[in-house]
């Protein structure tokens, strides 16, 4: 326990990073999932097909090797970022096809009618999508975009692969120093289990107050 309290400062540091990690990169994947999604459904072929060729890519890919080609492969030609704006950028792509996934199971349970509906009033695909459809399938999908929130926040932990001194990152670290990996370990394993106990609260509030009576 001792070990926990001498490197707080440290541990505390890691939480912080873990946790900026987490929020940027869940907001990149939410952009990116709605554009996906909206093109998996569009009524282009083109954009279905590669919209559905983003989500088989990604969703059949590790995140740990897309990581490890982002931040030791692309600088070899030349594309070089911060490392942790380069692991923020390849999770939040690696997220967002789940969130798309998420998102037209969500648009594929709204009656074909509502569509039909906003044709009929003369919007076009684009709005009927906006102000019709989506807001619809988004209500039906909290609870399966919390679950991908969640497994988010445990995904941001191979980030400490690439070299990010995140929770992780900073509890190896100190387990190095002080080599007690049973109480440094289990605190950080609760840090995480508290953001994912947090995550499961807030999504449970969220669809009973917006759950949609059928």
């Amino acid at each position: 326990m001792s070990a926990l309290l001498d490197h707080l400062p440290e541990l505390w540091q890691g939480l912080v990073v873990t946790l900026q990690l987490t929020a940027a990169s869940f907001a990149g994947a939410a952009v990116a999932g709605l554009a996906i999604t909206a093109m998996r459904v569009s009524p282009v072929g083109v954009l279905r097909g590669i919209g559905t060729a983003y989500v088989e890519t990604f969703q059949n890919l590790p995140l740990l090797v897309l990581l490890v080609l982002a931040v030791f492969g692309l600088p070899e030609i030349g594309l070089k970022a911060d490392l942790l704006v380069t692991a923020m950028i390849v999770i939040a792509l690696y997220e967002a096809a789940y969130i798309a996934e998420a998102l037209r199971s969500g648009v594929n349970a709204v009656s074909a009618g509502q569509g039909e509906a906003a044709r009929a009033l003369g919007l076009t695909f684009g709005q009927s999508l906006r102000h019709v459809v989506l807001p619809q399938a988004l209500r039906t999908v909290i609870q399966p975009v919390g679950n991908i929130f969640i497994a988010l926040t445990m995904n941001t932990s191979l980030a400490a692969a690439v070299g990010v001194v995140d929770l992780t990152a900073a509890a190896n670290r100190v387990n190095l120093a002080e080599a007690q990996p049973i109480p440094i370990f289990v605190g950080a394993g609760l840090a995480y289990a508290l953001i994912a106990a947090c995550a499961g609260f807030v999504t449970g509030r969220l669809e009973r107050r917006l759950v949609v009576v059928r």
